[in-house]
């Protein structure tokens, strides 16, 4: 997750919107997904979705390429690093056959996949770590997952924080529920005790302090998405 509130948020498709908005005078910014705005950001999402390979992995990094721990940006909603709730659960639900309840030990005693990539902010920085968990793809048939649900919400206990994601980008291989970093159980200030971490999208798009999965049949934005910021977010 990535916070952008330290300084205005320049990318090439921000500036592109940006400049339309002001030459055809048809954009408001308190309304994201209305107007220019939003058939542009609609446009978008088709066109990364048409590109998007669900078998293309993020290329594996090696260990001397690993940021120090001290020097990966922590990043929050909350005025300080959100703490789990007594009795913390991962609650599954939406469009699923056996919603239910799952304690940390329960996803640990399902397949466990690792892998060491970068990681990729929209506000132009990147960093490696090691991550270890579960896979989406491997809760979604836990939990007998319908096919009409083609989107999976997430949602966190940092100040309401929250995304949904696009069925296959949820389901890609390298889209897990983190509970390890670097070797050794998430800390606190990274998402613990679990996160949402992905080869596939933008850092902001990664729900740490996981409270929730939900398969819906409809997308229902996110904290940054209803504030205007990209959707989709592929890397």
């Amino acid at each position: 997750m990535s916070d952008p509130r330290g300084g205005r948020l320049l990318t090439r498709r921000t500036w592109l919107l940006g400049t339309a908005a002001v030459a055809l005078g048809a954009c408001d910014s308190s309304r994201p997904r209305q107007g220019f705005l939003g058939a542009m950001e609609r446009f978008n999402q088709r066109f990364q979705s048409a590109l998007f390979d669900p078998e293309r992995l993020a290329p594996e990094e090696p260990a001397e390429a690993l940021t120090r721990p001290s020097a990966f940006p922590q990043y929050f909603i909350s005025d300080r690093v959100p703490l789990a709730p007594a009795g913390w659960a991962l609650q599954v639900g939406g469009l699923v056959a056996r919603p239910g309840v799952l304690s940390l030990d329960d996803l640990r005693l399902m397949p466990r996949t690792d892998y060491r990539i970068r990681h990729h902010c929209v506000e132009g920085w990147s960093a490696v770590a090691s991550w270890h968990g579960v896979r989406v793809s491997e809760l979604a048939k836990l939990v007998g997952a319908d096919p009409r649900a083609r989107f999976v919400e997430f949602r966190s206990f940092d100040a309401g924080y929250y995304s949904s994601w696009d069925g296959p980008s949820a389901f890609h291989p390298q889209t897990i529920l983190a509970y390890g970093m670097n070797g050794v159980p998430l800390p606190p200030e990274h998402g613990a005790p679990l996160r949402l971490y992905s080869g596939v999208k933008l850092g902001y798009k990664m729900v740490k302090y996981l409270t929730a999965v939900n398969f819906l049949p409809e997308p229902t934005g996110g904290y940054w998405e209803d504030r205007g910021y990209e959707w989709f977010a592929g890397v």
